[in-house]
């Protein structure tokens, strides 16, 4: 009976010690992950930026395709493709024989009606002159006041044909609408272009700029200001950005995901990205757009 009282009692004293070393162990485990919990270090910048897809653009109205009101073979074609050009530099010239001849004939009858302006009007002159002395008849000086008003007509019909072929005439020499080079050239010397073919593209590659497409849900981090960074697939460095314009709705994504997980009918906002350093990156090249929050 005594043993058996002294082993229960180890027995409870056993186990009040292995309850005791449990009881530190989870307090110590707690306090641990606690501390690990309070010590972590916060998100890196670059895990709370947005990312986004885009391409280089240029900006409103310094990319502007170049065409033809003027139907006709191009008798001359002046601009290379990469050809820096300035605004009003003449590009290329359509044949336009008929129309130079048909100016040639108006501003002979300009001369024409110009020598008749000028006899008609002294007879008007002289005929007025005479009819206060009442030695000539009064139609004799209605006729010859037709006759001044008719050639002034006339001259002013030439003058306006005339003005009329030298508008057409312009139309067949095709000048630079804006500074830039000469990205595409869509046609040769030689070639037959009806009215409204495209010619040329330019753009001024000086005003450029990141149009980058961002995810619908992460509008509420965008804002006018913002920092970018701006990375292209061959290239080892990036390019510094700003965001200057955001646009008031979303609308449909144009660029194809690159990344295969990522659905391609979502919604995106496009944001405009104005580069603050220059840049190596091609016009309509895709990019990828890091924005802080």
């Amino acid at each position: 009976m005594i043993r058996n009282a002294k082993m229960k009692l180890a027995g409870l004293a056993l186990l009040g010690i292995l309850l005791t070393a449990y009881a530190v162990f989870q307090i110590r485990g707690g306090a641990s992950s606690a501390s690990a919990r309070t010590t972590r270090p916060p998100a890196s910048a670059a895990d709370a930026r947005i990312r986004a897809e885009g391409r280089l653009v240029a900006y409103p109205g310094a990319q502007v395709v170049v065409g033809t009101e003027f139907a006709g073979s191009l008798s001359r074609l002046l601009v290379q493709e990469k050809d820096a050009v300035r605004r009003g530099q003449l590009l290329a010239e359509i044949r336009a024989d008929e129309q130079r001849a048909e100016l040639a004939e108006a501003r002979g009858r300009i001369a024409e009606a110009r020598a008749d302006v000028a006899f008609y009007e002294v007879e008007a002159d002289r005929n007025l002159q005479l009819i206060k002395s009442q030695t000539v008849a009064r139609n004799a000086v209605d006729r010859a006041v037709r006759d001044r008003d008719a050639a002034r007509a006339r001259l002013q019909n030439a003058i306006a044909t005339a003005s009329r072929i030298e508008a057409i005439l312009d139309k067949a020499r095709i000048v630079a609408p804006i500074d830039g080079v000469v990205l595409l050239r869509h046609v040769e010397s030689g070639e037959t272009v009806a009215a409204g073919d495209q010619l040329f593209t330019l753009a001024d590659l000086s005003k450029v700029r990141v149009e980058a497409e961002v995810d619908e849900f992460d509008i509420a981090g965008v804002a006018l200001g913002s920092e970018a960074e701006i990375s292209a697939e061959g290239f080892a460095t990036s390019w510094k950005g700003r965001i200057e314009e955001i646009p008031d709705s979303v609308g449909p994504r144009r660029l194809k995901p690159q990344d295969p997980g990522k659905p391609s009918d979502t919604r995106v906002l496009l944001v405009k990205v104005a580069l603050t350093e220059p840049t190596a990156l091609k016009l309509g090249q895709r990019v990828e757009v890091a924005l802080r929050r």
